[in-house]
């Protein structure tokens, strides 16, 4: 007996009670037992395998016959006496023939027989253990292998899925040619956990599925694939991270790789675009080195390319690095498979379908380079529908691969197809593309093309859209125009003209005020690369422009795109505006007919009273707006303040009678102009004294004031005398301002007659006048009082003697005696002084 032998037997006879033990009825003792047992092999450290051994092959049938226990407890025991002695001895080959039956009894059927999570989980453990262990052998128990697989995939707990995926993975590596016929068996219950609730899980089985097909059976690649694709989505990193490895494997050792390149590599290629950095560099290496195998394993085929490879192109996407050849053929070869596709998934109704989607085909032209050319066409009518994305993450993405597409496609194949869809559909997306397309184009390219470009989105139906993202793609379209071109060329460029209508019918229809910002800091770079100031941008296209419109401004309405450029370039031209009065009056006279839309007239109403408040720096900076003055108040403002019915007709009044009052009161209307047209003006403005609307009598008030102070001692002294009733009759109104607004007027009215006023003649007219403002001295307002009382101090200047009787008449009536004592003795004043003055005038006689 050797020693191994005899140490064998003195352990059989230690443990033979405890052996007995294991067959008990009582629960307890054979618990008891199977410690024991353990306690005796395990805990001592003079046992060597040998003896372990052959003592094992005595306790082997009980302890697989106590893996089924109805006591959990002693189950585990027997699970842990089982794994403790394949441990110490590595001896699987022995147990393989007894546990393996017995797995698959506990772990392998339809129901779950171990009711026991963490002992199915040990049971796993064990198994993977064997599988490790057994190496060749497992090829005679891959059938078994496979059932309990089947089952403890799709276990309910967790761990277990973790450890059968772990168990997969070493199970199809180890006997790979057996493996084969069998991996399919896997990939349902494979499938069924990739989107547990826990991310470990989800991880466990991508690698295990990038195994399983490693080195199973290759067409499942099909079945996995959009699974796989769904868990870029994830939102965990580790199961990004997982996908992306397992589509780097695939690509470079998935045996049947050829045949499912077009659907491995968006995989790894989604990943280049991950959110998170670790994710986009091990993609980066990943696609390199496929890359490189690539090449190295098609080198009879490529190797003209690789030795005669052009160098990296000058005009190249800065902060781009530029795959390397076999990249760039790889996706050559495969570009018309993933892109139909892609052109789809683009346009998915799934949010972040269509974010993967859009920075995916980045990557692909990235790695397509002048490849895609044959794919433009198609790509463009993918870009117009994604462009209105209203996620920006896709918008943008697109925005870049247009970019991209200018880098690699020259202009004679994108123009035609661009300028198509431009000119027929005036699409957001068209717009969008061409403004990324010349900003990724090369200068000396794209420079024939131009002119071109920048006539066809100058045409109205282009460049006057309401539409907010139209706008915002117009500016950026002139901003990628003028990166063409190197501040302070000096000499105007030939598209100046094209893109300042461009930029003007863009600021005239905005409505939001970013987009205004915007276009006006690109016509301030527009200048920049002229070397100009901005007058003088105004200066060298504004007549241009406005020669443009022809005989259209006759047909004007409150929407024409070209009466919104009308007002815009009123506004913004400055002193050019003076220069230009003989283009711009006859498109304001056309447009101030009473028949014209009454929003119109109102707009131009408007425009001319905010240019008459800076005449010098506008309609006056040339000195000539004198000469046209006259015009504009007889053709344009005075027939719209003819009474109409109705409240539009009321603002227009309104509107006409204060653009006359900002035109007399900035004194931008000559006095010989004005005294040729005063008799029209005044027979007008009194009727406006009676309108209904308060500004309107208001502001008329003001107007005939100052037209009194200005030319009142020229006008006709006839016409003087009578136009007193009308303004007397304005201090009954029901507006106090108006009231004492018309009393300044009075006292302009009195002031014009210069002290030659014929009281002999037009007695009757001065005694009317005295008597109708002696009524209103006694108004209850103390300020229309006051300002009453002033009007009265001037009359009594003509005629003291008239006013003091007519005031002793009526002074009893009055509540006050304060304003008629005031008045009497203001009166006496100037008859004194009239003494005085005819005392002095007898002496020096």
């Amino acid at each position: 007996m050797n020693g191994a032998e005899k140490m064998a037997a003195e352990i059989e006879q230690k443990i033979t009670r405890h052996v007995n033990s294991l067959s008990d009825p009582n629960r307890a003792t054979r618990k008891r037992g199977l410690e024991g047992i353990q306690k005796e092999l395990f805990t001592g450290s003079d046992c060597n395998k040998d003896a372990l051994q052959i003592v094992y092959k005595t306790l082997q049938p009980m302890s697989i016959k106590l893996l089924s226990d109805p006591v959990e407890k002693c189950r585990e025991l027997s699970i842990t006496l089982i794994q403790k002695y394949i441990d110490v001895t590595h001896d699987a080959e022995s147990v393989l023939p007894s546990i393996v039956p017995c797995l698959v009894q506990r772990l392998g059927q339809q129901d779950i027989t171990e009711q026991s999570e963490e002992l199915r989980l040990q049971l796993s453990e064990l198994i993977t253990t064997l599988v490790i262990l057994s190496k060749n052998l497992n090829s005679l128990y891959l059938d078994d292998y496979i059932k309990v697989l089947q089952q403890t995939l799709v276990d309910p707990y967790y761990e277990v899925k973790k450890e059968a995926c772990k168990c997969a993975s070493i199970l199809a590596k180890a006997v790979p040619q057996h493996f084969h016929l069998q991996s399919e068996s896997l990939i349902k219950p494979l499938l069924q956990s990739i989107s547990h609730q826990h991310s470990k899980v989800r991880v466990a089985v991508v690698n295990a599925i990038g195994q399983v097909l490693l080195y199973g059976n290759n067409k499942n690649v099909d079945d996995v694939i959009s699974h796989l694709a769904q868990r870029l989505f994830d939102h965990s990193p580790a199961v990004r991270e997982a996908v992306t490895k397992l589509a780097g494997m695939w690509l470079l050792e998935l045996p049947d790789r050829y045949s499912y390149w077009h659907k491995v590599m968006p995989l790894l290629l989604t990943s280049l675009t991950d959110e998170l950095p670790s994710i986009q560099e091990e993609a980066a290496s990943l696609w390199h080195d496929v890359g490189i195998r690539y090449l190295r394993e098609n080198e009879n085929d490529l190797k003209e390319k690789e030795d005669f490879e052009a160098p990296q192109p000058e005009h190249y996407p800065p902060g781009v690095e530029r795959p390397n050849l076999g990249c760039r053929e790889l996706m050559y070869r495969n570009q018309s498979k993933l892109l139909p596709g892609l052109s789809r998934d683009i346009l998915d109704w799934v949010v972040e379908t269509r974010k993967k989607s859009s920075a995916l085909l980045y990557t692909i032209i990235i790695n397509s380079e002048a490849n895609i050319t044959q794919h433009v066409a198609m790509l463009m009518e993918c870009i117009y529908r994604a462009a209105i994305d209203e996620e920006t993450y896709v918008v943008n993405y697109v925005e870049k691969s247009c970019e991209m597409l200018g880098y690699f496609v020259k202009p004679e194949v994108w123009l035609p197809i661009v300028s198509s869809a431009v000119e027929k559909y005036q699409h957001f997306g068209s717009l969008l593309a061409i403004a990324n397309l010349i900003k990724g184009s090369e200068r000396s390219f794209i420079a024939p093309h131009i002119l071109r470009i920048c006539e066809m989105m100058s045409q109205p139906y282009v460049c006057t859209s309401r539409q907010v993202n139209m706008q915002r793609k117009l500016v950026d379209y002139v901003n990628s125009v003028l990166s063409l071109y190197s501040v302070g060329v000096v000499e105007p460029i030939p598209i100046s003209y094209d893109l300042f209508k461009t930029l003007i019918s863009v600021i005239s229809v905005a409505a939001e005020e970013d987009v205004i910002i915007k276009a006006k800091e690109s016509m301030e770079q527009l200048c920049a690369v002229q070397d100009w100031q901005m007058n003088d941008l105004f200066k060298e296209h504004t007549r241009q422009l406005l020669d443009s419109f022809g005989d259209t401004f006759v047909h004007w309405t409150n929407n024409s795109e070209e009466r919104l450029m009308f007002d815009t370039l009123l506004v913004y031209s400055g002193p050019l505006v003076g220069e230009l009065l003989d283009k711009i009056i006859p498109m304001l006279t056309a447009n101030m007919n009473p028949n014209k839309d009454a929003e119109v007239r109102l707009k131009l109403f408007t425009l001319i009273s905010r240019l008459v408040q800076n005449s010098a720096q506008t309609l006056n900076s040339a000195n000539r707006f004198g000469e046209f003055s006259a015009l504009l108040i007889k053709e344009m403002i005075l027939p719209n303040c003819v009474w109409k019915a109705g409240r539009t007709a009321a603002a227009i009044r309104t509107t006409a009678v204060s653009c006359l009052w900002a035109l007399l009161k900035n004194k931008t209307v000559p006095v010989p102009k004005l005294l040729d047209i005063v008799e029209e003006l005044l027979t007008q403005l009194l009727t406006l004294l009676e309108d209904d609307v308060l500004d309107t009598r208001l502001v008329t008030c003001r107007v005939i004031m100052h037209l009194l102070n200005t030319v009142g001692t020229s006008m006709d002294q006839h016409r003087l005398y009578n136009i007193y009733p009308n303004l007397l009759k304005r201090l009954d109104d029901s507006n106090d301002n108006v009231r004492i607004t018309m009393c300044r007027t009075l006292e302009s009215y009195i002031s014009s007659f210069h002290g030659n006023y014929d009281a002999t003649n037009y007695r009757v007219h001065l005694e009317d006048l005295i008597k109708g403002l002696l009524l209103h001295l006694d108004d209850p307002n103390s300020d229309v009082q006051d300002a009453v009382l002033v009007v009265l101090e001037k009359v009594a200047e003509i005629r003291p003697d008239m006013v003091a009787k007519e005031v002793e008449i009526v002074q009893h009536k009055h509540r006050s005696q304060k304003y008629c004592s005031a008045l009497l003795k203001h009166c006496l004043n100037q008859r004194t002084q009239a003494t005085v003055h005819l005392e002095a005038g007898d002496e020096s006689t």
